[in-house]
């Protein structure tokens, strides 16, 4: 593997990462700053996540629109060094305003995840798009899997150790990437910066212009809000409908991580030989209801952690329709395009999390008329199936392959 992949495979791997490595020890770490109780902590927790979230939305077609502009390695280089700063800055914080103000930091330089795409779009083969966006799905995968694992035990030496080691990770992945990056962009697919086209409405709205790209974007947009069922409620409905225990609930994360990049990694290649990647999205989404709806309705906690492995099946619906899509634009709009799923993933992030929630509270309240703790599932399912409808309404228009 080229050096340059592997930087941008460590790089959307760091970013995963440093979110989890601080996971652990942020309701510590609030308590610390900011006073009151565990529930004061979780409701800045919550608001921390929002903000860093609603960054990656806003900042995402920037990024993008920029390293179509200047080139992507001084975009991914840039973001990686005022990570590192950011990082340091948070280690060091007194103050929830100033954890706030690192956290909106750190969501800017979180979207370069647009750039890593559009680098990966410059060097691949229209055939090829799909399994190398799965291998940056894979490495993203990973990071999920060993961020918190690595920062519970940082934890041990205080509440400031993972921020330390995240900064130590950035600085040295920042360090390789000067030293083997090479530029993607030229003159040829260079392309004027836009403000227009730099903001998520005005790309949205251009984007949705092209033949077939908007349906596209509805279909990766519904995935997104139905996929964050898992970070959104798994681990309160395994503790209300099992009572698993947080050590059961991590290992079962570590299965489905390890599964997702299993999945996006290596078997993303054979099925999308077999299948194509419209076959593939069609699968996916298949797959994902069939799963949604037997989650929802697992009988045990044994049954629902040998089929914890199995929920990562359907992930070859995200690379597929990346794929798709790649080739849907020209070579000069790749890091618009990824800003714009960086965008859109996040705003699924905002939005995803206050209604399954709300949907779970509801279906196990009081007032509920039957106990439904598998909801926010079922009502996954009911969005996969809408996005399938779309995406093949779409084909059927535009003959996509």
């Amino acid at each position: 593997m080229k050096p340059s992949v592997l930087f941008i495979l460590f790089t959307v791997m760091i970013d995963a990462m440093g979110i989890g490595l601080i996971v652990p020890v942020m309701p510590e770490l609030i308590l610390e700053v900011r006073g009151g109780d565990i529930g004061t902590a979780a409701l800045w927790g919550g608001v921390l996540s929002t903000v860093f979230a609603a960054m990656q939305f806003l900042f995402g077609p920037l990024l993008g629109a920029l390293s179509d502009r200047y080139g992507r390695r001084p975009v991914l280089l840039i973001s990686l060094v005022v990570l590192v700063a950011d990082y340091l800055v948070m280690a060091v914080a007194g103050t929830i305003w100033l954890l706030l103000m690192g956290r909106i930091v750190g969501g800017i330089t979180a979207a370069t995840q647009s750039t890593a795409n559009a680098y990966m779009a410059d060097i691949s083969a229209p055939e090829d798009k799909a399994a190398h966006f799965g291998l940056i799905g894979a490495a993203f995968g990973l990071g999920f899997v060993f961020g918190p694992v690595v920062g519970g035990l940082l934890a041990e030496y205080g509440t400031r150790a993972p921020f330390y080691a995240a900064a130590a990770l950035a600085g040295v992945n920042a360090i390789f990437g000067y030293l083997v990056l090479k530029e993607t962009v030229d003159d040829r697919i260079r392309r004027p910066f836009s403000w227009s086209r730099a903001n998520p409405l005005g790309l949205f709205r251009h984007l949705a212009r092209l033949p077939g790209l908007g349906p596209l974007l509805w279909v990766y947009f519904l995935y997104q809000v139905a996929f964050t069922v898992y970070p959104a409620v798994w681990a309160y409905y395994t503790a209300e409908r099992f009572d698993w225990s947080p050590g059961m609930i991590g290992f079962s994360l570590f299965l489905f991580g390890i599964s997702l990049a299993a999945i996006q990694g290596g078997a993303i290649r054979p099925i999308l030989r077999l299948l194509g990647e419209r076959g593939a999205v069609v699968y996916g989404h298949l797959a994902d209801i069939a799963v949604f709806v037997i989650i929802g309705f697992v009988w045990s906690g044994t049954a629902l952690l040998i089929l914890t492995p199995l929920a990562a099946l359907p992930a070859v619906i995200t690379p597929a329709l990346q794929g798709i899509m790649s080739k849907s634009v020209g070579d000069d709009a790749q890091g618009e395009l990824q800003g714009a799923l960086t965008s859109v993933a996040a705003l699924a992030m905002v939005i995803s999390p206050l209604v399954m929630t709300a949907s779970f509270s509801a279906a196990i309240g009081p007032s509920s008329p039957v106990y439904l703790p598998g909801a926010p599932f079922f009502l996954s399912a009911v969005l996969m199936a809408a996005a399938l409808i779309v995406f093949l309404r779409a084909g059927r228009r535009f003959a996509f392959t």
